[in-house]
């Protein structure tokens, strides 16, 4: 089932397994329970509760206090006559807050076990980790609400409890800075009772999402990350239109197609997907044709089965290789899906225009583009990301250029949205120039975040990933491996927050000793958001010869643009036009 899990330099399905060890202590405390046997599942919602043939209702929960409201509600609708037993499971912390709501709604004694399930970090692949704290960015940087922080630091204690202790830690940026206080002064509580195990990791290296405001703005350019940019990957999922996915069967022509959207797990449990989805979207149709051929191939060979030992070794193998063609037949659909949209126009002008934000042209004067878009009233969120991106390119927009789109997009889109342009000049996305000089294009040059004629087909660096932009927090994780971030000192003071290097110590007998040729391990942990694209960039690095280091990705969100720019706009719910 978690195949995927194990497959990487770290064995995360440790983790998985010790998430579900604790919660199935939990379900032990539900009476008739013993056999875990879950009758249904529900999504909450408010008023009754759907029916269910069950003695125990277990509410697995964030603690969110307008989630309490829907409890309340559905447990002030049960039937009386026939009493049943509810349990609250809060994930990751309990909250006296929610129970205090519980308790003023009348419903906190109705609760037979009320719990919290330790879950921070969420195994995704196998060098993949996510808390999916929807808006930790929008909690540490516009209402300065550091709880997502402490989850993070509980996280890597956890990691640390499992995996053993990491010996040194970098990190840039304020909240970065605050989750390795945290840890420390957690290591420091629990001295001496920390399990014997040889450290799995090397280095911990802990970034600020605001040290690099830009790479998420940008369209990403992998297979994956195109997925995401269009379609929203959620939780590991992607839902796509069910048309491209009927099966036709000769002669029924295309009655009766299904209306239900075609729902796809994405993990690297699926062979062809563990190959694609890193790939720069232009390399993949190659790679589909490469594969049809080799799959073709493979069902060629039951014609030279002769033997009963050959048909016996060909039907062996039959599972497996129908598995791959309908994995291909869904790729190549999804592929299409995309393709429409790549070639169009619209999207060439796009890209083209934030590629020129990113190789700095035009970046201090009102965008035609930028204006025409919001003259075809184009989807805010496209706007919002446009706009911010060239600010970030010029720290900051001229006054009257700023003021400008500003008031384009409030008489266009509605005065309510000047919220969130001022929650976006908060967090630094959109703000006025200051009378400090630019310093991206220095940034720029010294990191060589712009590469001309990147290699998409056979890449050779990591810009590859956005057509020739390389993104920063990935080109700094690159930076410290090798040379090391002495290297780059004067850059590094040009970005937000402090930089600095941590050293734990590793109990005696426990220091690892490195085989010739051994890859160091570095656990790179996104405080604030990390795209795809950033992801892919990452595994490129681990995959190269003589890189030396091998990357796992830990994160509080996986976040594209998009859902980045809605985590911080006030009313996003309401239908954008």
């Amino acid at each position: 089932m978690a195949s995927h899990l194990f497959c990487g330099r770290v064995n995360l399905n440790i983790l998985r397994e010790a998430a579900r060890k604790d919660l199935r202590e939990f379900l032990d405390k539900c009476s008739g329970s013993k056999e875990h046997e879950v009758e249904k599942m529900f999504t909450l919602k408010g008023g009754r509760i759907p029916s269910a043939a069950v003695k125990n209702i277990v509410f697995f929960v964030r603690p969110r206090l307008e989630l309490m409201d829907i409890i309340a509600e559905n447990v002030a609708s049960e039937d009386k006559l026939h009493p049943r037993d509810f349990h609250i499971l809060f994930v990751p912390r309990r909250s006296l807050l929610c129970e205090q709501r519980l308790k003023e709604k009348g419903v906190l004694n109705s609760f037979t076990n009320i719990d919290e399930y330790i879950l921070d970090l969420i195994p995704y692949d196998g060098d993949l980790l996510s808390m999916e704290s929807e808006s930790s960015f929008r909690e540490c940087y516009l209402e300065s609400d550091q709880t997502s922080l402490y989850h993070a630091a509980k996280g890597l204690m956890t990691l640390q409890a499992l995996y053993g202790t990491i010996p040194q830690i970098f990190g840039k940026g304020e909240c970065a800075r605050h989750v390795a206080n945290m840890m420390l002064r957690m290591k420091r509580e629990f001295a001496g009772s920390h399990t014997q195990i040889l450290p799995v990791f090397d280095t911990l290296l802990l970034l600020d999402r605001n040290v690099d405001l830009l790479t998420p703005l940008a369209t990403q350019l992998t297979y994956e990350g195109l997925i995401d940019e269009i379609f929203s990957i959620t939780n590991g999922y992607v839902k796509l239109p069910p048309e491209k996915f009927a099966q036709k069967k000769q002669g029924e022509g295309g009655k009766d197609l299904p209306t239900e959207p075609k729902k796809l797990q994405l993990n690297s449990a699926e062979e062809l997907y563990a190959e694609i989805r890193d790939k720069n979207f232009n390399a993949v149709g190659a790679a589909l044709s490469k594969k049809a051929k080799v799959i073709s191939a493979a069902f060629e060979e039951r014609h030279n089965a002769k033997t009963v030992g050959e048909i016996k070794q060909f039907v062996s193998q039959l599972p497996h290789m129908q598995a791959a063609r309908s994995s291909l037949a869904n790729h190549t659909s999804i592929a299409e899906l995309i393709k429409d949209i790549t070639t169009s126009e619209d999207f060439f002008d796009s890209l083209t225009v934030e590629q020129e934000f990113m190789t700095g042209v035009d970046t201090d004067k009102v965008s035609t583009y930028i204006e025409d878009c919001v003259a075809q009233k184009d989807p805010l969120i496209k706007i919002l990301r446009l706009v911010c991106m060239q600010s970030v390119c010029n720290n900051g927009l001229k006054q009257k250029v700023l003021d400008f789109y500003k008031r384009e997009i409030l008489q266009t889109y509605g005065y309510k949205h000047i919220l969130t342009l001022k929650n976006l000049e908060k967090v630094g996305l959109l703000k006025p120039q200051s009378t400090m000089r630019n310093n991206y294009p220095t940034i720029r040059k010294t990191l060589k975040l712009w590469m001309e004629d990147t290699n998409e087909q056979n890449p050779n660096d990591i810009s590859y990933v956005y057509s020739g932009y390389a993104p920063l927090s990935v080109r700094l994780t690159q930076v410290l491996a090798r040379p090391g971030w002495r290297s780059i000192e004067e850059v590094l003071k040009m970005l937000p927050g402090p930089h600095f290097e941590e050293r734990q110590q590793v109990p005696t007998g426990l220091h690892k000793k490195r085989q010739p040729g051994e890859n160091r391990t570095t656990l790179v942990f996104f405080l604030g958001g990390v795209t795809y694209a950033e992801i892919a960039a990452l595994r490129f690095l681990s995959n190269m010869e003589d890189s030396g280091t091998e990357y796992i990705i830990a994160t509080t969100k996986l976040i594209n643009g998009t859902s980045w720019i809605k985590s911080l706009m006030d009313s996003p719910e309401e239908n954008l036009p």
